[in-house]
């Protein structure tokens, strides 16, 4: 209480000060009507600017939510209508469209930590085995591709990065048709090379490239980037093929895992046909 006299004491002039200004507005405006409408709307300015202060506040702090549920509404929906896949049974009529087989299942997952600047680089999802991704399956961004899981424990998953040597996925030209490997070798988080296109085959730049498919991996007709830069070298049977993905690596951000429904029956088919 001693402290709070002291204080009183001490700015007892900017108290005054204040209080008689009070004072003097509270008469102004009570005795004129155009001060007190500009009081009144003043007043109303500034709870407005307050108030949408507080809007703005809320949304921000509610934007979490509201991107999980964007995500879970995008798995619902690729897991409902992405049959970029679907095969029609044999013998079914021109046009058919309903007797298509789901070859895919898509899962969300969010990027814990990323890498993009290292020779390899590696990618860590809030998902595990206890929701079912194990290794080997392909994980896709919103744009593009993203990586393959490497390595999965209970609660979390190990991706090795598009942006990684040891990654080398089928994709093609989405144009002609024709096909070769995705190979990060440009130290560039942004572009990739694509090898194994004959020098014969037309590129142009800005033709679009997408995944092969059928490898187990990545569903058939992902986008994976554009031609940024193609050319011939001496001495090399292909050409020289950059790549601009449409995938941005370096950001973290909510991914799908995707399950190949059939690559168990087709990895068995195939280690049978390799038996003598």
């Amino acid at each position: 209480m001693r402290d709070l006299f002291r204080f009183l004491l001490r700015g007892r002039d900017t108290l005054l000060f204040i209080a008689l200004m009070i004072l003097a507005m509270g008469l102004l405006y009570s005795g004129s009507m155009h001060h007190r409408a500009v009081a009144i709307n003043s007043s109303n300015a500034l709870a407005g600017t307050l108030f949408d202060w507080q809007r703005q506040v809320t949304e921000y702090t509610s934007l979490r939510a509201v991107n999980e549920r964007l995500v879970a509404e995008n798995t619902q929906w690729r897991n409902r209508f992405g049959l970029a896949d679907s095969a029609k049974a044999i013998g079914a009529p021109a046009g058919a469209d309903s007797l298509t087989e789901r070859l895919y299942r898509f899962a969300s997952a969010k990027v814990v930590s990323a890498t993009y600047h290292k020779q390899r680089n590696y990618i860590t999802l809030d998902k595990g085995t206890s929701n079912g991704v194990l290794p080997g399956m392909g994980v896709i961004g919103p744009d593009g591709i993203v990586g393959v899981v490497h390595d999965a424990s209970e609660r979390f998953a190990s991706v090795i990065s598009v942006l990684n040597p040891l990654v080398k996925t089928s994709v093609k030209l989405k144009r002609s048709g024709n096909f070769g490997l995705l190979y990060w070798d440009t130290n560039d988080p942004a572009t990739a090379s694509m090898v194994d296109i004959p020098k014969h085959v037309r590129v142009a730049v800005g033709d679009t490239v997408v995944t092969m498919g059928g490898d187990g991996v990545f569903p058939t007709d992902v986008p994976v980037g554009a031609v940024a830069e193609v050319s011939s070298p001496p001495g090399r049977p292909d050409q020289a093929v950059i790549v601009r993905l449409f995938e941005d690596l370096s950001r973290s951000g909510y991914v799908y895992v995707v399950h190949d429904i059939h690559r168990a029956e087709r990895d068995s088919l195939i280690q049978r046909q390799d038996e003598p």
